[in-house]
């Protein structure tokens, strides 16, 4: 018997989250932390500006504290 070639739906929805990811810079995620800094807008503002979760950005934020200190 041969293996068919089609992808289960879930590795094909897999595969397709992975071709669409948006990859941002170090450069990008420090502008949106340090525009969050100067607190002109919220982040759920920021968040929906930028189409990240606010998840994303608080551990984007941790990283960039985190570097400061060093």
């Amino acid at each position: 018997m041969a293996k068919s070639k089609t992808p289960t739906p879930e590795k094909f929805v897999k595969e397709i989250r992975q071709n669409t990811r948006r990859l941002f810079t170090s450069e990008q995620k420090i502008l949106i932390v340090m525009e969050a800094l100067r607190a002109e807008t919220s982040i759920a503002e920021l968040c929906r500006k930028y189409s990240i979760s606010q998840s994303q950005f608080y551990k984007w934020n941790k990283e960039f504290l985190e570097a400061g200190k060093k």
